[in-house]
């Protein structure tokens, strides 16, 4: 059983082989896809008039701010447009792809944020309503089994519901970290832009859990979620997470093969 996150962009951002090594992939072993895409949230956001708003943590992790309406464009365009893209362009290339949120069944189910706090213009902290962000707190896998046992491929949009069923922002890379966990997977891929994670100018091909740990606060934002997602996912069982370009031929088997990448492991 793997899990790949992947971005929400696959024309853009992943290679033009990757369909194909992910029909290949889900014959040899059981697949699910969890994907991103705030960069078309934003877009979409912006066309309607909504101005987007990202805020700072005093750890200095920037991010979206989501109050009611871009909760609602939020799960729009992931649950929607993006999702279904995904799903259609699996689907032409031969692949019985199957588009669900973590909203269907109650697969993703999170604690809504109450309070932010974050640095101000003038360097300052405060406090502010969390909106409508949250962290997943528990995953239902039974509407993945099913559709994994009808030989179906899931593909996951990350949207959960808060405990006032509220439809909520997760993080995709934690999202796929959560859903790993809940399926008891051998190992969780995140594709990115680049070969993995990078310290000192070299990438790190093999990195334990309690080094990786070590290494965040000397790890860039955007890459930093991607190991803390990472040590989640191995904390909650995943044998193995890998992180890999998504930009290079056939990126998930050669994920698969440790090639040119980065896997984190508990030893």
């Amino acid at each position: 059983m793997i899990v790949v996150k992947i971005g929400g962009s696959i024309v853009d951002e992943l290679h033009p082989t990757t369909i194909a090594d992910i029909k290949k992939t889900s014959e040899i072993s059981k697949l699910v896809v969890v994907h991103g895409g705030g960069k078309e949230v934003t877009i979409t956001a912006n066309k309607l008039g909504k101005t987007q708003g990202f805020v700072v943590s005093p750890g200095g992790v920037r991010s979206r701010y989501t109050d009611k309406e871009t909760a609602e464009i939020y799960t729009m365009v992931m649950a929607g447009k993006l999702n279904k893209v995904i799903v259609r362009v699996l689907l032409r290339h031969g692949v019985k792809a199957a588009g669900i949120s973590g909203i269907d069944g109650g697969v993703l189910k999170a604690d809504r944020k109450k309070k932010l706090v974050i640095i101000n213009d003038k360097g300052r902290k405060m406090v502010i309503d969390g909106g409508y962000t949250g962290k997943i707190n528990s995953v239902d896998p039974s509407l993945i089994t099913l559709l994994l046992e009808k030989q179906y491929l899931p593909v996951i949009s990350p949207v959960a519901l808060s405990e006032e069923y509220d439809f909520l922002n997760v993080d995709g890379d934690r999202a796929a970290a959560y859903v790993a966990g809940a399926l008891k997977a051998n190992k969780v891929i995140f594709m990115t832009n680049v070969n993995g994670l990078i310290l000192n100018d070299k990438l790190i091909t093999h990195i334990t859990v309690e080094q990786a740990k070590a290494a965040l606060p000397r790890i860039g934002f955007g890459m930093e979620k991607k190991v803390l997602a990472a040590i989640e996912a191995l904390q909650m069982g995943v044998n193995e997470a890998v992180i890999a370009s998504g930009q290079t031929q056939k990126p998930l088997s050669k994920a698969i093969a440790h090639d040119n990448c980065t896997v984190i492991t508990q030893k």
